[in-house]
């Protein structure tokens, strides 16, 4: 029998189905486009975003006014086995440099307008949150499931149970956001010692592709850490064959209490039809976990940058993203969300604020019919 991807899990199943994107509204979209005072198509891939939010939204006027970047922590047990360049105790030390507003994400989105909100879904131990400059502070969300995933080179990562309480807690707070302060966009980042190798377990389970070639060097690791990291991702998988029909098994399995919060934030935003700006790696396994429980996902994803982890191409190939940046980023938190926001705020203005051939006076092409001006197609 065929394991249903959704597991009962209750805060998914009440999920309003995520259908395809709304042609019409992009078709209208494309036609408005065409009509402001420039070459058709001269603004290439701005262009493609606003046709973009269109079709998540279903609407021509979207509004992207209330944007958010949501930056889920957890710990995890495989970093026991020195895979990273950093000890786990940095992922609470983040977490608190988060909510005191000295990281880059904090930069970057108030660079962007977006507020930060920080999640404990999984760091193990006590946050050590200090004053900072609240300007730029992130808000905490204690949601902490346990403290910290167990180690997956022994059996499952987490219990299965563990596994769906921490996707709830991503859907909870997009509910939460959306009626208070609301929220028109959705950049997701994470934070957490060890969770490149849990995402390149993921991805090699999910995918099927050789350990080797999704494991990148994460936080700066050298080759004598990087072998150790390929084969300790590679004694997971031998302790928890993956059973690719089972999504949420997987998850439990080798990945992460921040992954599995992410999962429910992708899928709750875009069964809201709010636009989720993916980050990097870590990220995008998250988003092929949530892919794997609903397959009309991709499109309603944007793909901020590419990483320089190999991984990360795999991924984005998978999901049929084309990513906007390439920066060589690798930082994780949300960093490449927090820029590609301002990217999607600039398509929507662009498609708000140019004046038209018609309204201003200027020749259009001898081709272009009159009008274009933004309204939703008729019925019928």
């Amino acid at each position: 029998m065929t394991a249903d991807p959704r597991d009962g899990l209750d805060r998914l199943a009440a999920l309003e189905p995520i259908g395809p994107l709304d042609q019409r509204a992009m078709a209208a979209t494309r036609v408005h486009l065409d009509h402001l005072t420039k070459p058709i198509g001269s603004l290439g891939r701005l262009e493609e975003l606003a046709v973009t939010v269109a079709g998540i939204t279903g609407r021509l006027d979207a509004s992207v006014a209330r944007r958010a970047i949501v930056v889920a922590a957890g710990d995890h047990g495989v970093a026991r086995h020195g895979v990273s360049a950093y000890p786990s105790a940095v992922t609470a030390q983040m977490v608190a440099n988060f909510v005191a507003g000295g990281a880059a994400i904090n930069v970057l989105a108030a660079a962007a307008g977006a507020s930060v909100i920080v999640v404990d879904v999984g760091v193990a131990g006590t946050i050590p949150l200090a004053r900072g400059d609240r300007r730029r502070g992130g808000r905490l969300v204690r949601a902490r499931v346990t403290d910290g995933t167990a180690d997956m080179t022994q059996g499952p990562a987490m219990r299965r149970a563990d596994a769906r309480q921490a996707i709830a807690v991503g859907v909870n707070l997009v509910d939460e956001l959306r009626s208070t302060p609301g929220l028109d966009l959705l950049g997701v980042g994470e934070m957490g010692i060890g969770n490149s190798t849990a995402a390149s377990a993921l991805v090699a389970a999910v995918t099927g592709e050789p350990v080797a070639l999704v494991t990148g060097r994460g936080t700066g690791i050298d080759d004598e850490t990087h072998t150790r990291k390929v084969a300790i991702i590679e004694r997971a998988l031998v302790a928890n064959p993956p059973d690719t029909a089972d999504p949420i098994g997987v998850l439990a399995a080798v990945g992460g209490l921040e992954i599995a919060a992410l999962v429910g934030l992708i899928l709750a935003a875009a069964a809201a039809r709010i636009p989720v700006i993916l980050d990097g790696f870590i990220t995008g396994a998250a988003a092929l976990v949530a892919a794997a429980i609903e397959p009309n996902l991709p499109p309603r994803l944007i793909a901020s940058h590419r990483s320089t982890e190999p991984g990360h191409g795999i991924v984005l190939e998978r999901l049929g993203l084309r990513p906007f940046l390439d920066l060589d980023l690798r930082l994780g938190e949300g960093s490449g969300a927090a820029l590609a926001s301002g990217l999607v705020v600039a398509a929507c203005r662009i498609r708000d604020e140019m004046a038209t051939f018609e309204s201003a006076a200027v020749s259009g092409p001898v081709d272009l019919a009159p009008g274009g001006a933004l309204a939703r197609p008729p019925d019928g």
